[in-house]
């Protein structure tokens, strides 16, 4: 069903009145509908946890040196290229353009967290700008590190960009760790933290976050 646009006519109008009160109703009643369909159970069974992040690169031999080499990952397997030259299994699978084709896709393991998917495609009027933190869509990856001014020193050392820090959250339920953003030689923020002394949220929570090695 579609809302009704209602004009806007004077409302002293009985016609007007009359077709604004009706348009208020059906909006309510999409709302209550709405509503209704994410009410009561709606978790999916049996999830267990985040088993891994997929991520589109331009170059993935280069993401794959970039992981193992400065961040530590090590390659688990690779496999690809697919693609459908004529169908729209692509679209059906993955939600991309039919003629999309994934050259390679290598899985990673990173330490005691998720594991990484790296791909890498080309397609039809592919975007190639990494979106900011703040766009729809922005993401960055954060890996756990033991010494946060060892691991910033590190990456300054190797060349990378690197932000402000090791900037330290002195307030609030996150105060007690410590974060400095980096950037991939490709354009990708990851994110260095640590927070050897816990959060200050921990005192009272009911609901822990997981942290590796902790």
């Amino acid at each position: 069903m579609i809302p009704v646009v209602v004009g806007s006519s004077p409302i002293s109008h009985p016609t007007s009145i009359m077709k604004k009160f009706l348009s208020s109703a059906v909006c309510v009643v999409l709302a209550l509908h709405g509503a209704a369909a994410w009410g009561g159970d709606r978790t999916i069974p049996g999830v267990r946890g985040i088993d891994h992040i997929g991520v589109t690169v331009p170059d993935v031999e280069q993401a794959v040196a970039f992981f193992q080499d400065v961040v530590g990952c090590k390659e688990a397997f690779r496999f690809g290229p697919f693609m459908d030259d004529k169908g729209t299994f692509m679209r059906d699978l993955v939600n991309v353009d039919p003629r999309a084709v994934i050259k390679q896709i290598v899985m990673m393991r990173c330490g005691q967290g998720s594991n990484i998917e790296l791909f890498q495609y080309s397609a039809p009027e592919q975007r190639t700008e990494e979106p900011k933190n703040s766009d729809y869509g922005g993401h960055h990856i954060a890996f756990y590190v033991k010494d946060i001014e060892a691991a910033v020193g590190k990456a300054r050392a190797d060349g990378l960009t690197t932000f402000m820090g090791p900037f330290p959250i002195k307030e609030g339920p996150a105060s007690g760790q410590t974060i400095t953003y980096v950037l991939t030689p490709w354009g990708m923020h990851i994110e260095l933290i640590s927070y050897p002394k816990g959060m200050a949220y921990e005192k009272s929570a009911k609901t822990r976050l997981w942290a590796p090695g902790r």
